[in-house]
């Protein structure tokens, strides 16, 4: 599955060469031009790690990366001419997990991004909530509307791998690779019936989902908040 990276700035031709560089490096890059422009973008494709300038019209990086610290901890990398430390204190107090001084050469980047990506694993948040799902990473237990719910091995690692990108669509094909790290395509039908069972253990009316959606004729998604 091709890592999604967030590029955000201001002057098109940074991203732009930016974006070249980490598609030829096998990245999927999806570009943003100002702050609001990163939000709305951040909160459509759900990317795995965010290159974030910190000057940016309408809403500064700064502002951008505490208002993702609100809900995600997604890797973020600062892109700034900003030398001084009291700065870069102050990008790593509201999350930052990178600098990238101007000018740089797209290889430190590239590197940069891949170091950062190294340490991410594991860093996923213990506990998610979305709506009256609640889900425990360490102790691997399930909720729904304050009831504990049983799930398979399978069924869990699916619901937290959806319930960690909500509102990104997944193929059958990416959630097998994800959960499983298999694509075999004679095994992609298995999404189907692992899916349906989990809609049983925690839709309040499995004919009508609330949580899990099908993405007709794609896959699946999560719902960001469950719909009344």
């Amino acid at each position: 599955m091709t890592t999604k990276i967030l590029v955000v700035d201001d002057e098109p031709w940074v991203v732009q060469a930016v974006q070249k560089y980490l598609e030829e490096a096998h990245f999927e890059v999806i570009p943003a031009y100002d702050g609001e422009e990163a939000l709305a973008e951040f909160d459509h494709h759900a990317p795995d790690l965010i290159i974030l300038d910190w000057m940016l019209p309408k809403l500064d990086g700064i502002s951008v990366a505490r208002s993702i610290r609100r809900t995600s901890n997604v890797p973020i990398i600062m892109l700034t001419a900003k030398v001084d430390e009291e700065d870069r204190i102050k990008g790593l107090e509201i999350g930052a997990d990178d600098y990238v001084i101007k000018p740089f050469s797209a290889r430190e980047l590239e590197a940069r991004v891949r170091a950062v990506l190294r340490r991410s694993v594991g860093k996923e948040l213990p506990i998610i909530e979305i709506g009256d799902l609640r889900l425990d990473r360490m102790e691997r237990r399930v909720w729904a509307s304050g009831e504990p719910v049983g799930l398979t091995a399978m069924e869990f690692d699916l619901l937290a791998f959806l319930m960690t990108h909500p509102g990104r669509v997944f193929t059958r094909l990416e959630l097998l690779e994800a959960v499983r790290g298999e694509t075999y395509e004679s095994f992609e039908r298995s999404v189907d019936s692992h899916i349906k069972r989990l809609r049983q253990k925690i839709e309040p009316d499995p004919a009508d989902p609330r949580f899990l959606l099908t993405v007709f004729g794609v896959g699946y998604r999560l719902a960001k908040e469950a719909r009344s």
